[in-house]
């Protein structure tokens, strides 16, 4: 990580973040979110997959809405009410023309001024290797911000193209060049989390309360030694 992190710009009113899984924004980012609408600014969920092959013990059929409903009550937690699903296969995203459309389609009718999205890099702190779905989602959505301002590229999409992403900021990221300030938003960050029971029980034997703090506090904390001693949420981010 960076010795010194720039603060994330705040000359910008709406958002919208995007990610392969439910739970995906809620190890971090969702405290950095829960700061921007309790300053007023809006943020839009959109999730490519149902999370339906995320729970062992639950068939697929069965979990996709048990993950949907946790995630809507994840985003209403930190101020998110508009959450969107595009039911791409969990587990088996395909980066290609496909996404790409679906991904544009969803800026056109947003109109962000920033885009999130989460770590798209071969791997977590350089030894855990990531998942085809973080890698598939993550750069679709980088090359999208460019195709939703295109006229040209999927000119069938319902919504007029879209040029005003200012900037794609990644979560997660281990080359991170910002960060927000998450004291006031750190507690509606762990709760964030914790909605994600289902999903946290089947994972661990940890009571899902004590497993959310103990990582959302603890990324937090970590990133604070770059930010002027502060709980902070970090992204690497991508000016247009």
């Amino acid at each position: 990580m960076a010795d010194h992190l720039e603060p994330m710009p705040t000359d910008w009113q709406r958002a919208l973040a995007v990610v392969a899984h439910p739970d995906d924004l809620e190890y971090g980012c969702a405290a950095a979110v829960a700061t921007w609408t309790g300053e007023g600014r809006e943020v839009s969920y959109l999730i490519a997959t149902r999370g339906e092959a995320g729970i062992d013990t639950l068939e697929p059929a069965k979990a996709a809405p048990v993950r949907e409903q946790e995630e809507r009550a994840s985003a209403a937690v930190v101020g998110v009410t508009t959450v969107e699903f595009l039911d791409h296969a969990d587990g088996v995203i395909e980066y290609g023309t496909a996404l790409r459309r679906d991904l544009a389609a969803a800026i056109r009718r947003h109109r962000p001024e920033l885009l999130i999205t989460l770590n798209f890099d071969d791997t977590w702190g350089g030894t855990a290797w990531n998942t085809p779905d973080h890698r598939a989602v993550g750069r679709a959505t980088m090359d999208a911000a460019a195709d939703a301002g295109n006229r040209w590229i999927f000119p069938d999409t319902d919504a007029e193209p879209w040029g005003g992403v200012r900037w794609v900021a990644v979560a997660g990221s281990d080359s991170p060049t910002h960060a927000v300030d998450v004291t006031g938003g750190l507690e509606a960050g762990v709760r964030s989390l914790t909605e994600h029971r289902a999903y946290i029980e089947a994972l661990t034997d940890e009571d899902p309360r004590t497993y959310a703090r103990t990582l959302v506090e603890g990324f937090a904390h970590e990133a604070a030694g770059s930010f002027g001693g502060r709980p902070a949420v970090t992204f690497r981010l991508f000016p247009r």
